[in-house]
């Protein structure tokens, strides 16, 4: 079973939803540019001062993405 895993940036302050906003167009030029099979990303926002930004990649790809990309944390993607 290969299990998915959620990459996230926090964002905090009250541009947090811009920014996190922002933040998934750069995810979706990361998937484009090293041409990944990857459709999963989006953005949160949890309140005025949180949003996250994220992608979800197979744990097979997890390593090199985390290593490229440095999300802040990660979770089991369901």
């Amino acid at each position: 079973m290969n299990r998915n895993i959620k990459l996230i940036w926090d964002f905090r302050g009250p541009a947090s939803a811009k920014t996190a906003e922002h933040h998934e167009i750069h995810l979706k030029e990361y998937i484009h540019i090293e041409k990944l099979p990857l459709e999963i990303t989006g953005f949160e926002i949890f309140h005025e001062m949180h949003a996250i930004a994220y992608i979800v990649v197979p744990e097979s790809h997890m390593i090199v993405v985390r290593d490229a990309l440095k999300p802040h944390r990660g979770e089991v993607y369901e």
